[in-house]
């Protein structure tokens, strides 16, 4: 697209109608539905018009000359921002914070985790200033990887042993070729050691990852427990005055259960065991309580409690 240029030099922001796409040269003066759109490979404007002509039937180069990357059509979208530097500015740092996650609280300490940030704008302004390239790249990537790894071991299994019964991908042997050398790339980093340890970057003072508590069954009691404290509750009771009770056909067609003849009488029999006469001493010799909490008023008159319903 076209800048105009003031007298002093500066860029202005240019004209809408003047806008020219570098491929086929139409005008926006010409076309008022004329959209523009950019690859995040090279970040070269071009109209749509060329881009469904020319990237329609699969990835094909870039048409600017002097360009030599491949593009896919999926993957050109709408420019955001007017400068292109901004825009891939905002498209780096994207990338760079979904790969580097950590937070303040993974670290021992604030400056650990200051020098992990410091680390992390090192890495971006590389990749904007196209410093070492290469080298910041192969270390995002295995950061990357050793992430999804940490993460979720079990999708390496996954990616390794697809289920029989998907057979989508079998559709393109590219395609299963390069998740299974994803997979195994994946699967060093999990069960080696020594690729542990090597994930390109080297973080002090990050705390062990340690894996949450299984889950505890739904208890509905929230831990109150019904069973019995102060006695041991038997199947029978070998006494003479309950033989006839127990061999009675009128109970037994009844359903009814022993057992809970049993349980409740030790109940009553044990219940006494709940109270502490010396809590209850010590009790009597508290002030009463005042009008205002239902209590007995400080002159001895009863308060009067109407029943509101």
């Amino acid at each position: 697209m076209s800048k105009q240029l003031s007298a002093n030099g500066a860029s202005s922001k240019p004209d809408a109608d003047d806008d020219i796409c570098p491929v086929c040269k139409s005008r926006r003066y010409l076309n008022q539905n004329m959209r523009f759109k950019i690859n995040p490979e090279c970040y070269h404007v071009m109209c749509e018009s060329c881009v469904d002509r020319i990237f329609s039937h699969g990835p094909a180069p870039c048409p600017i000359a002097g360009c030599a990357r491949t593009l896919r059509k999926g993957k050109f979208r709408k420019q955001t921002f007017e400068d292109l530097e901004v825009e891939r500015e905002v498209d780096i740092r994207t990338r760079v914070a979904r790969a580097m996650t950590k937070k303040e609280e993974d670290f021992e300490t604030l400056k650990d985790y200051n020098d992990y940030l410091e680390q992390v704008e090192e890495i971006t302004w590389n990749l904007i200033l196209k410093t070492d390239v290469e080298e910041t790249e192969r270390r995002l990537r295995k950061w990357e990887d050793f992430q999804k790894a940490e993460l979720d071991p079990y999708a390496v299994r996954r990616a390794i042993e697809p289920d029989s019964s998907d057979t989508s991908h079998l559709k393109k042997g590219a395609t299963q070729r390069k998740t299974l050398k994803s997979a195994i790339a994946l699967d060093s980093l999990a069960k080696s050691d020594d690729a542990k340890k090597d994930t390109g970057f080297s973080f002090n003072g990050l705390k062990k990852r340690v894996a949450p508590p299984p889950e505890a069954p739904f208890d509905p009691f929230d831990g109150w427990s019904i069973e019995p404290e102060y006695f041991v509750l038997q199947d029978d009771y070998d006494v003479d005055w309950l033989t006839s009770q127990k061999n009675d056909p009128v109970h037994l067609v009844g359903g009814y259960d022993m057992r809970d003849f049993y349980n409740r009488a030790l109940r009553e029999a044990f219940g006494g065991f709940g109270v502490f006469i010396e809590d209850e001493i010590n009790a009597r010799a508290e002030p009463p309580l005042d009008a205002g909490t239902g209590g007995v008023a400080a002159g001895g008159r009863d308060v009067i409690m109407d029943d509101i319903f």
